[in-house]
Protein backbone atom coordinates (compact mmCIF):
# COMPACT_ATOMS: atom_id res chain seq x y z
CA UNK A 1 0.00 0.00 0.00
CA UNK A 2 1.43 3.38 -0.96
CA UNK A 3 1.39 6.46 1.26
CA UNK A 4 -1.15 8.08 -1.00
CA UNK A 5 -3.61 5.21 -0.54
CA UNK A 6 -3.06 5.35 3.22
CA UNK A 7 -3.69 9.10 3.33
CA UNK A 8 -6.98 8.57 1.48
CA UNK A 9 -8.09 5.64 3.63
CA UNK A 10 -7.46 7.12 7.09
CA UNK A 11 -9.99 10.01 6.80
CA UNK A 12 -12.64 7.57 5.61
CA UNK A 13 -12.11 5.33 8.62
CA UNK A 14 -11.72 8.04 11.26
CA UNK A 15 -14.07 10.63 9.78
CA UNK A 16 -17.26 9.24 11.28
CA UNK A 17 -15.74 8.83 14.73
CA UNK A 18 -14.20 12.31 14.85
CA UNK A 19 -17.19 14.07 13.38
CA UNK A 20 -19.43 12.42 15.95
CA UNK A 21 -17.07 13.37 18.78
CA UNK A 22 -16.87 17.03 17.73
CA UNK A 23 -20.61 17.31 17.19
CA UNK A 24 -21.10 15.96 20.71
CA UNK A 25 -18.54 18.36 22.14
CA UNK A 26 -20.16 21.28 20.32
CA UNK A 27 -23.57 20.44 21.74
CA UNK A 28 -22.11 20.06 25.23
CA UNK A 29 -20.45 23.47 25.06
CA UNK A 30 -23.54 25.13 23.57
CA UNK A 31 -25.85 23.77 26.28
CA UNK A 32 -23.32 23.79 29.14
CA UNK A 33 -25.25 26.16 31.46
CA UNK A 34 -28.40 24.05 31.00
CA UNK A 35 -26.50 20.84 31.70
CA UNK A 36 -24.58 21.68 34.88
CA UNK A 37 -26.55 24.69 36.09
CA UNK A 38 -25.98 28.40 35.58
CA UNK A 39 -24.48 28.74 39.08
CA UNK A 40 -21.35 26.69 38.23
CA UNK A 41 -21.24 26.77 34.42
CA UNK A 42 -18.61 29.52 34.30
CA UNK A 43 -16.33 27.74 36.80
CA UNK A 44 -16.09 24.35 35.07
CA UNK A 45 -16.00 23.01 31.52
CA UNK A 46 -16.13 19.76 29.55
CA UNK A 47 -12.50 18.68 29.30
CA UNK A 48 -12.58 15.46 27.29
CA UNK A 49 -14.90 12.90 25.75
CA UNK A 50 -13.57 9.37 26.00
CA UNK A 51 -14.80 6.68 23.64
CA UNK A 52 -14.34 3.01 24.52
CA UNK A 53 -15.42 0.21 22.22
CA UNK A 54 -17.43 -2.40 24.09
CA UNK A 55 -17.56 -5.90 22.59
CA UNK A 56 -20.93 -6.97 21.19
CA UNK A 57 -22.30 -3.40 21.23
CA UNK A 58 -23.06 -1.26 18.22
CA UNK A 59 -21.94 2.07 19.75
CA UNK A 60 -18.89 2.91 21.80
CA UNK A 61 -19.28 3.73 25.49
CA UNK A 62 -18.73 7.43 26.08
CA UNK A 63 -17.51 9.05 29.28
CA UNK A 64 -17.13 12.76 29.94
CA UNK A 65 -14.35 14.41 31.91
CA UNK A 66 -15.39 17.67 33.55
CA UNK A 67 -12.64 20.05 34.68
CA UNK A 68 -13.60 21.80 37.91
CA UNK A 69 -12.08 23.14 41.10
CA UNK A 70 -12.35 20.91 44.14
CA UNK A 71 -15.33 22.72 45.69
CA UNK A 72 -17.24 22.78 42.41
CA UNK A 73 -16.35 19.14 41.70
CA UNK A 74 -17.90 18.18 45.04
CA UNK A 75 -21.07 20.09 44.21
CA UNK A 76 -21.21 18.61 40.70
CA UNK A 77 -20.64 15.11 42.09
CA UNK A 78 -23.97 15.41 43.91
CA UNK A 79 -25.58 16.46 40.62
CA UNK A 80 -23.95 13.67 38.61
CA UNK A 81 -27.16 11.74 37.85
CA UNK A 82 -28.99 14.93 36.89
CA UNK A 83 -26.10 15.99 34.63
CA UNK A 84 -26.09 12.59 32.89
CA UNK A 85 -29.86 12.80 32.42
CA UNK A 86 -29.62 16.30 30.92
CA UNK A 87 -26.78 15.32 28.58
CA UNK A 88 -28.61 12.26 27.32
CA UNK A 89 -31.79 14.30 26.94
CA UNK A 90 -29.94 16.70 24.62
CA UNK A 91 -28.65 13.83 22.47
CA UNK A 92 -31.92 11.92 22.56
CA UNK A 93 -30.32 8.66 23.62
CA UNK A 94 -27.99 7.21 26.25
CA UNK A 95 -24.80 8.61 24.75
CA UNK A 96 -22.75 9.39 27.87
CA UNK A 97 -22.48 6.55 30.38
CA UNK A 98 -20.13 8.06 32.97
CA UNK A 99 -18.78 11.33 34.27
CA UNK A 100 -15.38 11.88 35.83
CA UNK A 101 -14.14 15.06 37.48
CA UNK A 102 -10.59 16.22 36.79
CA UNK A 103 -8.70 19.12 38.41
CA UNK A 104 -9.15 22.50 36.79
CA UNK A 105 -5.75 23.86 35.83
CA UNK A 106 -5.50 27.62 36.18
CA UNK A 107 -2.69 29.29 34.27
CA UNK A 108 -0.51 32.02 35.74
CA UNK A 109 -1.98 34.46 33.24
CA UNK A 110 -5.53 33.66 34.49
CA UNK A 111 -4.41 34.17 38.09
CA UNK A 112 -2.97 37.57 37.19
CA UNK A 113 -6.20 38.57 35.41
CA UNK A 114 -8.28 37.59 38.44
CA UNK A 115 -5.98 39.46 40.80
CA UNK A 116 -6.15 42.55 38.58
CA UNK A 117 -9.95 42.36 38.48
CA UNK A 118 -10.08 42.28 42.28
CA UNK A 119 -7.68 45.20 42.65
CA UNK A 120 -9.48 48.53 43.23
CA UNK A 121 -9.40 50.82 40.21
CA UNK A 122 -8.28 54.42 40.29
CA UNK A 123 -11.02 56.97 39.57
CA UNK A 124 -10.81 58.98 36.37
CA UNK A 125 -9.35 62.46 36.47
CA UNK A 126 -11.51 65.50 35.73
CA UNK A 127 -9.79 65.80 32.33
CA UNK A 128 -10.57 62.18 31.45
CA UNK A 129 -14.24 62.64 32.48
CA UNK A 130 -14.49 65.74 30.32
CA UNK A 131 -12.92 64.00 27.29
CA UNK A 132 -15.20 60.99 27.66
CA UNK A 133 -18.32 63.18 27.99
CA UNK A 134 -17.29 65.16 24.87
CA UNK A 135 -16.92 61.93 22.90
CA UNK A 136 -20.39 60.77 23.97
CA UNK A 137 -22.33 64.04 23.72
CA UNK A 138 -23.77 63.22 20.26
CA UNK A 139 -25.13 59.83 21.39
CA UNK A 140 -28.88 60.31 21.76
CA UNK A 141 -30.03 57.05 23.33
CA UNK A 142 -29.50 57.34 27.12
CA UNK A 143 -29.10 53.58 27.63
CA UNK A 144 -26.42 53.27 24.93
CA UNK A 145 -24.76 56.44 26.19
CA UNK A 146 -24.56 55.02 29.73
CA UNK A 147 -23.12 51.71 28.50
CA UNK A 148 -20.54 53.45 26.34
CA UNK A 149 -19.58 55.67 29.29
CA UNK A 150 -19.02 52.59 31.48
CA UNK A 151 -16.98 50.95 28.72
CA UNK A 152 -14.90 54.09 28.20
CA UNK A 153 -14.34 54.42 31.95
CA UNK A 154 -13.21 50.82 32.18
CA UNK A 155 -10.82 51.20 29.25
CA UNK A 156 -9.30 54.36 30.68
CA UNK A 157 -8.93 52.74 34.12
CA UNK A 158 -7.20 49.73 32.55
CA UNK A 159 -4.69 52.04 30.90
CA UNK A 160 -3.87 53.58 34.29
CA UNK A 161 -2.80 50.27 35.87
Amino acid sequence: MSLRQLSEAIPKVTGKIFSRKYIMLGRLVTHWADIVGADVADRCHPAELRFRKVPNQKHAEVSLDIAAGSADATLLHYRKDLILERINQIFGEQMVAAIRFVPLVVSEQDRKKRAAALRPRKPLSATQHLELNQLLEKVEDPDIKERLARLGTSILQDRQT
